[in-house]
């Protein structure tokens, strides 16, 4: 395998504000020009983008494709692509397509919560799946580039057959912390930024590409901004002032019947029973709402977060937490996932997630989130598998139950760490 050499930065932006909140990026990055402060409300400095600093950005986006000409580049996104994954990957190959650059946008996990579906096949978004099982020896050369939108390579099962082909990275652009898995020869990394769709919405609007209302292509990638944009923000109750102003630029583009369309699909049978599977387990301690759903099926993962969602609406509950063991038909892939929301203020859900989880061999953090939600995902190692034997099984999933459950017992009871974790 070629060392990371071969990933080379070029051109490193990050955001104004990182290193107010990661002592990661001490002494790693150069200083960019921090935001102007426009006033103080409640003893919060507000900041005003700093408009030369997003010029830069955008020209220096705009030298790197010109550089790329006529290339063709993989579009990597997380194995579970959200919504803004998808609507940014969609952008970015619509603003390529200015400088003669063709793209496939793929991603190696599933497509399974029901609005992400809707999304994809209502505007007919050009993402595609690669199983690695048959991908795995596929011939890359093809491609001159890779690019990472709303992730850095350490969400992605594609990314060590790209390092393993050599193919450089070209472009990331994401919202997450800096993760140092991949370099490239341009970087956005924008951690105080509550979506990549609302940095991609900042592109559009400085002339990476000319929206037009009356192309239609332009109009469903809008409509797949905006509803990016939306879920990061949790309907906007989050957004910041360049959330918003990245939606009144989209609100001029976006079909809002389309995205009504995408917002009223409806659960599968599967997703409703995790759903009651997390109302039935669920145990109550302190405001907290804990609940272990037993295994599932790879393509219904994202049926953990919506059990969160749902248990979060139960009187005198501030704070949810699902889990399962997840896995594919062949046991190919199992890992013990969860998701935690949360509606209180003094909860900051990355820290906790890593408090209680930890790291693995690597240093590398089992989970993380942002305001108000998060999540974990811890490989089963060595027990995975085997899951034909119901005994077997069943014992299985009580040691990760009850390992899970000590694990929060101390953030959950801080004052003994001490909980019987009854119903």
């Amino acid at each position: 395998m070629p060392s990371d050499h071969l990933f080379q930065t070029a051109t490193l932006i990050h955001d104004p504000e990182v290193d107010l909140q990661s002592s990661v990026l001490e002494n790693s990055l150069p200083t960019a020009t921090h935001d102007t402060v426009a006033s103080v409300s409640n003893g919060r400095a507000i900041r005003k983008p700093d408009v030369k600093q997003e010029h830069l950005r955008v020209d220096q986006l705009r030298r790197t494709l010109e550089q790329h000409q006529g290339d063709r580049h993989l579009v990597v996104l997380q194995d579970f692509p959200d919504p803004d994954a998808l609507s940014c990957a969609w952008a970015y190959q619509l603003i390529a397509e200015q400088f003669d650059i063709k793209c496939d946008l793929v991603y190696a996990g599933t497509v399974s919560h029901q609005e992400n579906i809707a999304l994809v096949k209502l505007t007919g978004l050009p993402v595609q799946r690669w199983n690695l099982q048959v991908n795995r020896n596929r011939d890359l050369s093809t491609y001159q580039g890779c690019v990472f939108l709303d992730n850095q390579g350490t969400t992605s099962q594609i990314t060590p057959l790209i390092k393993q082909a050599g193919l450089p990275a070209v472009v990331i652009v994401d919202h997450h912390a800096l993760q140092n898995e991949v370099e490239a020869e341009f970087t956005d990394i924008r951690p105080s930024s509550r979506a990549t769709a609302t940095i991609f919405a900042q592109y559009l609007q400085l002339g990476l590409l000319d929206l037009n209302s009356s192309i239609s292509e332009h109009t469903k990638c809008a409509t797949a901004l905006m509803h990016g944009l939306r879920s990061e923000t949790n309907q906007l109750m989050l957004a910041q002032e360049a959330d918003f102003a990245a939606a009144a630029y989209l609100s001029r583009f976006y079909d809002a019947q389309l995205l009504n369309a995408v917002l009223q699909s409806r659960r599968s049978k599967r997703v409703m029973d995790v759903i009651e599977r997390a109302l039935k387990n669920r145990v109550l301690h302190n405001n907290f709402s804990v609940s272990g759903v037993g295994y599932l099926r790879y393509d219904d993962r994202d049926a953990i977060p919506q059990a969160a969602d749902f248990l979060l609406t139960e009187e005198n509950v501030h704070t949810a937490v699902v889990y399962g063991i997840v896995h594919d038909e062949g046991d190919a892939v199992e890992v013990v996932m969860g998701s935690l929301r949360t509606d209180k203020i003094t909860l900051d859900p990355d820290e906790f997630i890593k408090e209680a989880f930890g790291q693995d061999t690597q240093g590398r953090f089992f989970g993380g989130g942002r305001s108000q939600a998060g999540g974990f995902e811890i490989p089963t190692g060595f027990l995975a598998g085997s899951n034909d034997n119901p005994k077997y099984a069943s014992l299985k999933w009580d040691v990760y139950d009850a390992q899970i459950k000590q694990s929060l017992a101390h953030l959950v009871n801080p004052e003994k760490g001490e909980i019987i974790w009854k119903p």
